[in-house]
């Protein structure tokens, strides 16, 4: 692959630099007159460490950069802040395994065979990890796996895989035991998100700190468990959001006594006790994960790795808490589907602060990480790089994205399928249900179906052509 300078080289004006930092400074860190790394300067750019880190069901407005009204997420703001957020990045299938498994493969559910909770992990294709780690990257896989199968699978190509078996795969907020490189071993932090990030600094420090001749890029996967239920959040944090408006947030519909528990929700996380309070404990998780998030940070650039570190935040699912009747994670709308993506990666984006209206989705993943790590690309991956969106803001990535679903017991989602284009979402179900046809132009809370209308009719043709050809993918 050809070296693209604006990527692995870190150019910026001179003036701007020593406004920065100062001649001597910058003289100190290594830069040329014209403000890039000398290639023998400590900090020369080669290929980029990676820090993926992956939240649970994480509705992607519950962020302060974001515009939440309540929810503290310093972290992430910082990472937006810093970085580029994305506005409309999508879970192809909305479902934690399927999710998982198209992050790791760039692959669409039809393709990697994850369809569902049940659906066991092959193996059969490969991960951006395997793929990173015979390209030259010191890789680690740290925190909830969940996917189907026989306890955790086999992946030797890894240097470092923390992760656990506990309560099926779902592990637990507080002692969960870890299971490191084969080993169980309990927990050395009581709350888990703490114990896992250890792990990631831990693998990190321990990679720097090696000598010249054996140091190699890293990767780090870092899968966090909240925001699943049931809710709990360590005691510094517990009842932080106790006193705030959850109407500000919640639809009126979503009483506080009942709502969770009826109206085909039963299997979508059944919940006890007021429905407002769960939905605060669910943002006191995604606080908790975020402080982690914000260790993260300050160590990478303790370490002095940041101009030298792409730090990614995603979630693999959004979550609905009462929208449209509906509470969890399988239905098409956009609260579930959606998914909150953040990039930090100063040498590539150049200033922070920025957002993206560019349709993305959790298969792009793969295909950006292996990009940047000058690591080919797989034909098997469905997914594009993101490199050339996060460059500029002109750049287009795709018309649409595929959506796809397989009902499963005892759940009661109908199997789907639809695309979801700039403008339209069109789904089309199995059974049960008529089409769904919206236009988020017009209607971007999703409220009228116009299926039926003579301008959706008008449409269908198309879309539904743009369905079929990201199907035959």
């Amino acid at each position: 692959m050809k070296k693209d300078k604006t990527i692995f080289e870190k150019r910026v004006s001179r003036r701007s630099m020593l406004k920065l930092m100062g001649t001597g400074a910058a003289a100190a860190a290594g830069l040329t007159a014209s403000g890039v790394l000398a290639k023998g300067s400590k900090n020369f750019l080669t290929r980029p460490n990676i820090i993926y880190i992956l939240g649970d069901n994480h509705n992607a407005d519950t962020m302060g950069c974001a515009g939440h009204p309540f929810i503290k997420t310093p972290g992430m703001d910082r990472l937006a802040r810093e970085g580029v957020m994305f506005n409309k990045t999508f879970n192809t299938t909305s479902l934690c395994s399927p999710s998982r498994a198209s992050i790791l493969t760039g692959a669409y559910a039809h393709n990697h065979g994850v369809k569902n909770n049940h659906t066991p992990w092959t193996g059969e294709m490969k991960t951006f990890l395997e793929h990173l780690s015979g390209g030259g990257y010191a890789t680690a896989f740290i925190g909830k796996w969940h996917m189907p199968g026989h306890g955790l699978p086999k992946m030797p190509f890894l240097d470092l895989f923390v992760s656990y078996t506990y309560r099926e795969g779902q592990g637990s907020y507080f002692n969960c035991p870890m299971i490191v490189n084969g080993k169980e071993v309990p927990s050395r932090k009581p709350y888990i998100t703490g114990e896992i990030t250890d792990y990631a600094i831990e693998f990190m420090e321990k990679e720097v700190k090696k000598p010249r001749g054996e140091k190699k890029p890293f990767c780090i996967y870092l899968a966090h468990r909240p925001g699943h239920p049931p809710f709990q959040s360590p005691k510094e944090i517990k009842g932080m959001y106790d006193k705030e408006d959850t109407a500000q947030v919640l639809p009126k519909h979503a009483d506080p006594a009942w709502y969770g528990k009826t109206k085909g929700n039963v299997f979508q996380g059944v919940m006890m006790g007021s429905y407002h309070n769960q939905y605060r404990k669910y943002c006191e998780t995604i606080t908790a994960m975020d402080r982690d998030i914000v260790r993260i940070l300050d160590r990478v650039d303790e370490l002095g790795l940041k101009e030298n570190t792409m730090v990614i935040y995603m979630g693999d699912n959004g979550m609905q808490w009462g929208t449209h009747d509906c509470h969890g994670i399988r239905e098409p709308y956009e609260e579930s589907a959606r998914l909150p993506l953040i990039v930090r990666a100063p040498w590539l984006t150049g200033k922070g602060g920025v957002t993206r209206d560019q349709i993305s989705a959790n298969i792009d993943i793969a295909p950006t990480l292996l990009d940047i790590a000058r690591v080919p690309v797989p034909k098997s991956v469905d997914g594009k790089s993101l490199v050339p969106v996060l460059k500029s803001s002109k750049k287009e990535l795709r018309d649409a994205c595929l959506f796809e679903f397989w009902r499963y017991y005892p759940e009661n989602t109908p199997t789907y399928t639809g695309v979801r284009t700039q403008r339209y979402k069109y789904i089309e179900f199995e059974r049960g249900r008529k089409p769904w046809l919206f236009d988020l132009k017009q209607d971007p809370q999703e409220m009228h179906n116009i299926f039926n209308t003579p301008g959706g009719q008008k449409e269908i043709p198309r879309l539904r052509a743009v369905m079929k050809k990201l199907m035959a993918s």
